[in-house]
């Protein structure tokens, strides 16, 4: 497993994050968590938020065994996570609350990664950072970090934290995939200059890309695609133009000898300002695949052969607002 500095800060994570939240069973994400420790993983993602706080728990007693010092924990505020008008947002009761929450459930003095889970507009932005810088000086917090913000947002929380001397921000997690590069236009350029990092999610669009779904067939049964999640799930990448052009990436993975999540893994991190790519998983064979993804390179005639198969899927506007995750296409 290879390491990558996260942003300009001297942060080291794994190429290959895993995901943590509760998509099956308690039982099979502890064991997805200990396989992805032993395929060599050592920054481990999650919420406050995710499984109602249970995968925290989870990741926390997987974790509680290991050497401290030999992972990177990163978890997230601003999601709701209870009924009151304060159980949510980035206001400095939240945050402070929430952090000792997510410290208490992960069984850690420290947080290695705090992240805004989304900007709450309805809180001053000097605020959400003091609290953060608070949470940095009391050593709670090693660095502080963002997900879904757009480029002004990211250029306001910089610019305050330079003027006001606060903690700098130095990753942003947002979604990147082969299909969705909704980032390349404004918040990777921004994020590249200003020493930020991309610690992004969904590399394998929701598994789309790992070529379980065909052009004219039905869903696989079980999948994401085909459960409750559906009317949650990218609707625009389930067309079949879209399905037709993914599948044609399939002889082209199979040249190269390796799977199509590896494939679309070893395309993301290609990027020089992605720093990781953090992966899910419901069964311990799927993180072992995925793991193997590191260090895989891919030749610009590769690269070319993908962009000229997949051409413009998305072709929404992705100049402003970061998308949710079921805009493909729009």
């Amino acid at each position: 497993m290879r390491h990558r500095t996260l942003g300009r800060s001297g942060l080291r994570v794994s190429e290959i994050a895993y995901g943590s939240w509760i998509s099956t069973t308690e039982r099979s994400a502890a064991e997805v968590a200990q396989e992805a420790l032993r395929q060599g993983i050592t920054t481990f993602d999650t919420a406050d938020v995710y499984g109602g706080s249970l995968a925290e728990e989870v990741l926390g007693r997987v974790l509680s065994g290991v050497r401290r010092e030999s992972v990177e924990i990163c978890t997230k505020v601003c999601s709701p996570v209870g009924p009151g008008a304060n159980d949510r947002g980035l206001s400095r009761k939240h945050i402070m609350e929430a952090a000792h929450g997510s410290l208490k459930r992960l069984k850690t003095d420290y947080i290695d990664v705090y992240q805004a889970h989304r900007f709450d507009a309805r809180t001053p932005l000097e605020e959400t950072l003091r609290a953060f810088d608070d949470l940095v000086r009391q050593g709670k917090v090693l660095y502080v970090g963002v997900s879904e913000w757009t480029t002004e947002q990211i250029t306001a929380a910089l610019e305050i934290a330079g003027r006001l001397g606060l903690d700098r921000i130095i990753s942003n997690q947002p979604q990147y995939n082969m299909v969705w590069r909704v980032i390349e236009a404004e918040v990777g350029p921004l994020c590249e200059r200003e020493g930020v990092g991309q610690m992004v999610w969904s590399p394998l669009a929701q598994g789309l890309l790992t070529g379980k779904y065909r052009a004219g067939e039905p869903l696989p049964t079980g999948s994401r695609a085909d459960g409750p999640a559906r009317s949650q799930f990218a609707a625009g990448a389930l067309a079949e133009d879209v399905l037709r052009r993914v599948s044609e990436l399939t002889p082209l993975a199979d040249e190269l000898g390796i799977t199509m999540p590896q494939l679309a893994l070893a395309w993301v991190l290609r990027n020089p300002n992605v720093s990781c790519a953090i992966v899910g998983a419901s069964r311990p064979e799927q993180i072992a695949e995925t793991a193997a993804a590191s260090g895989i390179e891919l030749a610009d005639e590769v690269v070319k052969r993908i962009d000229d198969i997949l051409g413009p899927i998305v072709e929404r506007d992705p100049a402003k607002t970061p998308a949710h995750p079921t805009d493909y296409g729009r």
